[in-house]
């Protein structure tokens, strides 16, 4: 077991392989778990009464489709996301919404779409952290906008203000080989976390009025949920695909009993720390 590595992947590959799989298979119990995010970009976008959205890493378009019908008969929505088989998924939510629902779905990275009008809002629900070169990513994206449009993205603070998403890794250790290590400001869950990096991703790009404030979100989900949770999201639900079913059921067990603090009866609850980044193109 001490000899095995565990083998990172590149983003391309993690959204349109395990991370978009799982995301894609446990898609209703994510979008009941965020749904709270969701409702505060909903809330921005009838702050700000925008007519053409661009939803950054859509995912499987729960935001997306949201925002829509938010805007349905006098705006749109245009989701974008790397992983093929999230936006398939997003496209087949899509096409049971009403007549009036404008929600389009693009695969790729969202920063090069083509866009024939500018769009006039920005979202995003925890998709701007994966950018491979965020500074050129929101440069691209700042093109992309009419000006004076806004953004209001969500992004995880720091990984010691979220015990919940880190209890896995610390939990599972002792029993695996080291995962790839994290460079601070790379690609994934807590690239956004240090304010003074976003401010100058954001100001070197050419946006203006840059606001970083803490959101503290209450989530929560059954507790019938938690153990298909830990088994498919987060570093270690992914790399455990790369190990035998002993090991996968071993590490499990470890990690379960150790979100027990977190369990309240039939209830899982924790608290999501994360920022409101807001800025103007």
């Amino acid at each position: 077991m001490t000899e095995t590595k565990i083998e990172a992947m590149d983003q391309a590959q993690l959204w349109n392989g395990p991370a978009g799989d799982a995301w894609t298979a446990l898609q209703p119990q994510l979008d009941e778990l965020y749904a709270p995010f969701e409702a505060l970009l909903v809330s921005a976008v009838r702050w700000h009464q925008p007519a053409r959205v661009l939803d950054i890493g859509c995912g499987t378009g729960a935001t997306t489709l949201a925002i829509a019908r938010e805007l349905a008969g006098r705006g749109s929505c245009t989701g974008a996301d790397l992983s093929q088989i999230m936006i398939d998924r997003a496209r087949e939510r899509a096409a049971a919404e009403p007549a009036g629902v404008e929600a389009r779905f693009v695969r790729g990275d969202a920063s090069r779409i083509d866009a024939a009008t500018p769009f006039d809002m920005a979202v995003s629900r925890f998709g701007v952290m994966f950018f491979d070169d965020p500074a050129a990513a929101f440069a691209r994206l700042h093109g992309a906008m009419s000006p004076g449009a806004p953004l209001a993205a969500i992004a995880w603070r720091a990984p010691a203000e979220n015990a919940f998403m880190t209890a896995a890794e610390r939990a599972a250790a002792p029993l695996l080989p080291p995962l790839p290590p994290m460079a601070p400001g790379a690609p994934g869950q807590f690239a956004f976390a240090d304010a003074d990096h976003v401010r100058a991703i954001l100001g070197d790009s050419d946006w203006q009025g840059i606001e970083l404030n803490p959101v503290d979100v209450e989530c929560t989900m059954p507790e019938s949920d938690l153990l298909p949770y830990l088994s498919h999201l987060g570093r270690i639900g992914i790399f455990l695909r790369q190990f035998d079913a002993d090991t996968r059921n071993r590490v499990l067990a470890t990690v379960r009993a150790a979100f027990e603090p977190f369990v309240d009866g039939n209830t899982v609850r924790f608290t999501a720390a994360c920022w409101m980044i807001e800025a103007k193109a």
